[in-house]
């Protein structure tokens, strides 16, 4: 281009400078925020890592950042060449989208029908393929073995495909060494509590490890989703409950789980993560997503045993903006909780 000045004048350029960083540049270093509305801090003080603020939305962005960059610099994958095939509830196909959408990279996500039409809408505006399994698996009568049966089917059938496999890719996990660090150096001192929702347990994994190679002493309580079986067969009361709520909870047990990893267990029902999500908002001004409702939930069923004067912190994994048409809508809360209801006396009068 020709840039024509007065005689004499001078032309002053925007000086370079190489630390401009990319969007891909700004995953991580998410705001942590007191909770002292919700969580008086005279029995305890509570914080949230809010991974909203990520760019893709969610606390899924650091693992798919991990993941992808990996397997490039490994040459596991070529950018202008490879597909990137994985299944996802809504967090990761969103993160993946936008990593393989910068890096030029197909991208096949598949879901299910509990996902979002906004979830599908983001994906697609990255230019991912995605695909709909409609059918349960029928020996669990879950989604996710019905989509890793079609990952598998598409790795088969796509050239050049890489599957991610967030469930056992360490690289999940190694992403959140940095999720803990970051907590540690916000605060005096290490927290005495972590509490994160659990699902592939990448960020549970992550985080637990870092604790144990920095030696610290923060106690982490995964939560879990009732009818999950990530740490063990179900109880026989929770086979009624069949989960909707997306981000926690698991039907196969994740080939990243240790042993150890979690001190305790919380379990939450998909209404108690409703209620979680709407005191939240409520109370602090935070609109968050289903897990972090179920973070919040699994705090007020713990707080008899925290001990007064405990810090805690809670990893909110992402915002309530993708959860509109649901948690947050007053209609479908009712119509939803409606089937654990007993029947009101006008509906026994009709059976």
């Amino acid at each position: 281009m020709t840039v024509l000045v007065p005689d004499g004048a001078t032309v002053r350029a925007r000086p370079h400078r190489p630390s401009d960083p990319d969007i891909v540049a700004t995953i991580g270093g998410t705001p942590l925020v007191a909770l002292d509305r919700l969580f008086p801090p005279a029995r305890f003080q509570v914080y949230a890592k809010c991974e909203r603020f990520n760019p893709g939305g969610s606390v899924k962005d650091r693992a798919a950042k991990s993941m992808v960059e990996q397997a490039i610099a490994t040459g596991r994958i070529v950018p202008g060449v490879s597909t990137v095939v994985e299944s996802s509830s809504g967090n990761l196909g969103i993160a993946l989208a936008q990593l393989c959408n910068f890096h030029r990279l197909g991208l096949v996500i598949v879901v299910d029908p509990r996902t979002t039409p906004q979830n599908l809408a983001i994906m697609r505006a990255y230019g991912a393929k995605v695909e709909v399994v409609e059918h349960r698996d029928p020996a669990t009568g879950e989604y996710l073995p019905a989509r890793i049966a079609r990952v598998r089917h598409l790795l088969d059938t796509l050239p050049d495909a890489w599957w991610p496999n967030q469930y056992a890719n360490e690289d999940n996990a190694r992403a959140h060494h940095g999720t803990m660090r970051e907590i540690v150096e916000a605060l005096p001192a290490a927290p005495d509590y972590l509490f994160l929702a659990a699902g592939t347990t990448g960020t549970l994994r992550g985080c637990a490890e870092y604790l144990h190679d920095q030696q610290l002493p923060t106690r982490v309580v995964a939560v879990d989703a009732v009818g999950s079986v990530i740490f063990g067969p179900p109880e026989p009361w929770e086979s009624s409950h069949r989960r909707t709520i997306p981000g926690h909870g698991a039907a196969v047990v994740p080939a990243l789980l240790r042993p150890g990893l979690a001190d305790r267990v919380v379990k939450v029902t998909d209404s108690e993560c409703i209620r979680g999500c709407r005191s939240l908002l409520a109370e602090e001004s935070i609109l968050a997503g289903g897990s972090s409702g179920a973070v919040i939930a699994a705090i007020g069923q713990s707080a008899s045993w925290i001990e007064p004067g405990s810090t805690c912190v809670a990893v909110l994994p992402d915002g309530g903006d993708r959860y509109l048409d649901t948690i947050y809508d007053d209609q479908w809360v009712e119509s939803y909780l409606r089937q654990y209801l007993p029947p009101t006396e006008q509906e026994r009068e009709t059976i």
